[in-house]
């Protein structure tokens, strides 16, 4: 029997009393299960962490410093036990490292999504796909009149321009992806990257399984040699180019508000989009589905009668 309080929105994150641990917690708690090392769901201070080896190398090159005590490394696939709770961390897809979190309880599988894509990311590992009675998704993009484009082809919509060309994108995740994605379908393209965007693309050659060819941003670089240059930035000092001469500009993202006034427009997201989101309900077959993290409207209209769709409890 499905429990309709399992996992619940409190202040601090999102709570399992049956087992005692919060999900992506915001606020210092006792236990913590992180998805993933972005800023809106990875946090420090909390007395216990549980997450994966990758989450815990980019909150210590963002913190500097964890506390080793508090850290448990979870490999995918390995089953543990919190609580009353079965837990276990599957690749999302969403960046390296990132995970769906997988709990049983009394028998009911409850399958929690974190940020996930289905597109193909050579720079992360594959999202895998199980079945569960409850899916609590993210509902970023769940709106059906999204739908991202095919990645390759709008790479390169940066192939051929006659001038260099400046790529706001997120510094994690996302400028790792673009650079192998430059690599691979523009390597005519010579890749700058911003310094904070820099120790990042470290550690993904440390523990990731693809090369990525990229320099550290240096004005000089820029500015002399041929006119085939792509400089990663993060989104901050993007804006604050908005007066850049002699590049074009352009911002990955699946949101449209980050597409105007730039001169190439660049659909690039890490998350699912609506198909997607119909895609994955069909697979995991559950028999109810949870929304977090944006607007469950138009999945309870299109699922009406089929499925129960609802927006996970606040608490």
């Amino acid at each position: 029997m499905i429990v309709d309080d399992f996992l619940v929105k409190t202040e601090e994150g999102y709570y399992c009393r049956y087992g005692g641990f919060y999900i992506d917690a915001m606020l210092p708690v006792a236990c913590n299960l992180i998805s993933h090392a972005h800023g809106d769901h990875a946090t420090n201070g909390h007395r216990l962490m549980y997450a994966t080896e990758a989450t815990f190398a980019f909150m210590r090159n963002k913190f500097g410093k964890i506390n080793d005590e508090s850290t448990q490394v979870i490999a995918f696939g390995n089953s543990f036990t919190i609580g009353d709770v079965l837990v276990m961390f599957l690749p999302a897809g969403h960046m390296l490292g990132s995970a769906q979190i997988l709990m049983s309880y009394q028998g009911i599988r409850y399958l929690y999504t974190g940020d996930y894509k289905l597109q193909l990311d050579p720079t992360c590992e594959p999202i895998e796909i199980v079945q569960a009675d409850v899916l609590i998704t993210e509902s970023t993009f769940a709106n059906p009149s999204i739908k991202h484009p095919d990645f390759k082809e709008e790479i390169l919509k940066l192939k051929n321009k006659p001038s260099n060309i400046m790529l706001g994108c997120y510094t994690l995740g996302k400028a790792q992806r673009l650079t192998a994605l430059i690599n691979q379908y523009l390597p005519e393209r010579e890749v700058l990257v911003h310094h904070k965007i820099y120790p990042i693309h470290k550690l993904y050659e440390k523990l990731g399984s693809t090369p990525l060819k990229y320099v550290l941003y240096n004005r000089k670089a820029m500015k002399e040699g041929a006119p085939n240059k792509i400089y990663l930035v993060p989104p901050l000092t993007f804006n604050s180019y908005f007066k850049a001469k002699n590049v074009l500009k352009a911002f990955a993202s699946g949101w449209e508000r980050l597409q105007r006034q730039n001169d190439i427009e660049l659909y690039i997201s890490d998350h699912i989009d609506w198909d997607d989101l119909l895609f994955f309900i069909e697979k995991v077959q559950p028999t109810q589905v949870w929304t977090i993290h944006g607007d469950g409207r138009h999945l309870r209209e299109h699922l009406r009668g089929k499925l129960l769709v609802r927006d996970i409890y606040k608490h």
